[in-house]
């Protein structure tokens, strides 16, 4: 069993998951979980399937602009075919409507949220892919809510 290769491939999912979330690339966001996988929400709601996962994503508003910033990722791997990990997200948005202040781009929203991300990832034949993906948020600053 390579561990190094296992923790790279699933570090490598959290990254791909917060950049095709931030680019609004459902499809490719969908892609990233097994095809029985599970997204579980903020919000409660759970997604299941990649079918209900590029739907959720995919009818997001097109004016909302969000970066995620993705730290502390810590893969635990129980098995050549198995393994859990847990990140943290900072997540900044904005509105796209907004006008853009020169070189310093578009003012973000005053809530700035701390989210983190628990998941379970499972070997596939297509590679590693999400099996369950757990996201929470944890802290938010002042803001409109």
């Amino acid at each position: 069993m390579d561990t190094i290769a296992i923790e790279h491939a699933c570090e490598r999912l959290v990254l791909d998951f917060v950049f095709f979330s931030d680019h609004q690339q459902p499809e490719a966001l969908s892609q990233l979980f097994a095809s029985n996988g599970v997204m579980h929400r903020p919000s409660g709601d759970s997604l299941i399937g990649r079918d209900a996962i590029y739907h959720a994503y995919q009818s997001r508003p097109p004016g909302r602009l969000t970066r995620h910033i993705c730290t502390n990722i810590r893969i635990t791997i129980d098995s050549a075919d198995h393994a859990r990990g847990i990140s943290y997200a900072l997540i900044y948005s904005a509105n796209l409507n907004q006008p853009s202040y020169s070189h310093f781009g578009i003012e973000t929203e005053p809530r700035h949220i701390v989210g983190e991300f628990e998941d379970e990832f499972v070997k596939t034949p297509e590679g590693w892919r999400f099996a369950v993906r757990h996201a929470r948020f944890v802290m938010h600053t002042k803001g409109t809510l």
